[in-house]
């Protein structure tokens, strides 16, 4: 019984922590950081999008998309880096759309 316990905290633990995330540690008395991705210096308290979009401020930055996994068979996934996000859309038209079933992410 011990041990299920343990199993279900884990698992409750599990869910609560976001893999699509990373964190970092601001020095002490820093008044601003730099995104590595783009290099550029941002205020302490600010928010950005970076080119690889990901929503940072000075404490870590996450992805700002979703990655469809599930969508019909005859569909395909095309990621637009302008709007940072997937569209999914019949192979064969582009122009019309396909649901999303479900998703990982952000």
């Amino acid at each position: 019984m011990k041990y299920l316990a343990l199993a279900l905290l884990l698992c409750a633990l599990l869910s609560l922590s976001n893999a699509q995330c990373f964190h970092q540690v601001l020095k002490p008395g820093a008044t601003h950081c730099q995104d590595d991705a783009d290099g550029t210096w941002h205020p302490v308290g600010s928010s950005w999008r970076n080119s690889n979009c990901m929503d940072c401020t000075c404490e870590g930055c996450c992805y700002a998309y979703s990655t469809p996994k599930s969508f019909p068979s005859n569909c395909v996934s095309v990621f637009d880096s302008v709007a940072c996000q997937y569209i999914v859309h019949k192979r064969d038209d582009p122009s019309v759309l396909c649901p999303i079933y479900g998703a990982v992410g952000k």
